[in-house]
């Protein structure tokens, strides 16, 4: 993040010792970025975060790679891949390369067990349901329409408050989720024109030391690979942090959305970027005001782009049978845009409500058996005339 926090106590200085009343240390940890040369914060645990009881293999299997789909527009109802579990077992990914992959999950149970993604920052969207965000750095409490901004590394876990319709889109990052360049200025604060700021974003709160020795189960996550470890004190035993890397969280009703005399292009919804992809949003706004504007998009050919949309509420201009958890792929290559008639019809409107994620990727997108099972098989037949 652009802004430094600091929670809890702290020593004067970096990397000098810091006693206890009883005269042992705290144990300090710095969580740093890119070799020591980017973003870091620097943590102060009661004990040895290293202390592991045991390391063994963990299984978990989100889906398989449908192996040489055909070159197309998908439309996918994800909420047909929903299965039972916790908020990181119950994932199904659905689109991956090596940059980026997305899940959908439907979390139906708690887990005791802590999470953490050691190769990847992950962007949970929480479609439905509340609860809190506990990590190492504090708790945030969480809402319906929440982003949850996780650096990987991040020892964390998500509770609910009630697991009866608990709903998560995840973006998993091989690089540094970030706020977009173009958003701050030189000094990393975000500008004026910027459809967010900082007031937007929800950062942790410290919570008192769990001082507690015994078997604490870590599930990490290293590529596609999970390890379980066990570990012998508690990991959210922090005395105090301070730095510019940690959990926070941003809700889309907070995005201000730009509107212009004519259509403008996606690229103007973004949210946050990310190396060979980025995030955008399209939320509630009045439509374009030329008087002979045409509201919905035109058809686009993204020749170096593929164009996934997460659907999360509203009624969508350019397409009809959409639902919140349905998802769209437009892959490079091959134009796609309103459906019949619905350019017509948007003509006159002056305003829309819908709210939906998009991941616009720079390499190509491979697809799993998850997009085979639950895709329309008309959806390439949806732009025919009647």
């Amino acid at each position: 993040m652009p802004f430094y926090v600091k929670q809890g106590q702290v020593p004067p200085k970096r990397h000098i010792a810091f006693e206890k009343e009883n005269g042992e240390l705290y144990r300090e940890e710095l969580f740093s970025t890119h070799g020591f040369s980017n973003i870091y914060s620097n943590k102060y645990h009661h004990n040895m975060p290293t202390k592991a009881l045991d390391v063994k293999p963990y299984a978990l299997s989100h889906g398989e790679q449908w192996q040489d789909p055909l070159i197309q527009n998908y439309k996918l109802d994800s909420r047909q891949a929903d299965c039972q579990g916790n908020f990181f077992s119950a994932r199904n990914k659905i689109f991956f390369n090596n940059d980026v992959a997305m899940y959908t999950a439907k979390v139906t149970e708690p887990t005791n067990e802590f999470y953490r993604n050691a190769y990847a920052d992950e962007v949970v969207f929480i479609h439905e349901g509340e609860g809190q965000l506990l990590s190492e750095y504090g708790v945030i409490n969480t809402k319906k329409w929440d982003y949850l901004i996780i650096p990987r590394g991040t020892t964390y876990q998500l509770t609910f408050n009630d697991y009866q319709n608990v709903r998560l889109f995840v973006i998993e990052s091989s690089s540094m989720v970030e706020v977009p360049k173009h958003f701050r200025n030189e000094y990393g604060q975000m500008l004026e024109s910027a459809p967010y700021c900082e007031r937007d974003i929800r950062t942790p709160t410290l919570a008192d030391a769990v001082v507690e020795k015994g078997e604490f189960a870590l599930v990490c996550k290293f590529g596609e690979r999970y390890q379980q470890m066990m570990l012998q004190w508690h990991p959210f035993d922090l005395v105090g942090w301070d730095g510019c890397v940690y959990p926070w969280a941003f809700n889309i009703t907070e995005y201000a959305p730009k509107v212009g005399q004519i259509h403008l292009p996606p690229s103007e919804h973004l949210v946050f970027s990310a190396h060979n992809f980025v995030i955008c949003n399209f939320v509630p706004r009045p439509y374009d005001f030329h008087p002979k504007s045409i509201p919905a998009p035109y058809y686009h050919n993204n020749i170096d782009s593929d164009e996934v949309l997460y659907y999360v509420d509203g009624d969508f201009m350019s397409r009809t049978g959409i639902e919140g958890g349905y998802m769209t792929l437009h892959q490079k290559g091959v134009p796609h845009g309103p459906q019949p008639g619905r350019t017509e019809a948007s003509i006159g409107k002056t305003e829309t409500y819908e709210y939906a994620v998009m991941v616009d990727t720079f390499a190509p997108l491979n697809l799993t058996s998850h997009v085979q099972h639950c895709m329309s098989a008309d959806y390439n037949r949806s732009w025919l005339e009647n």
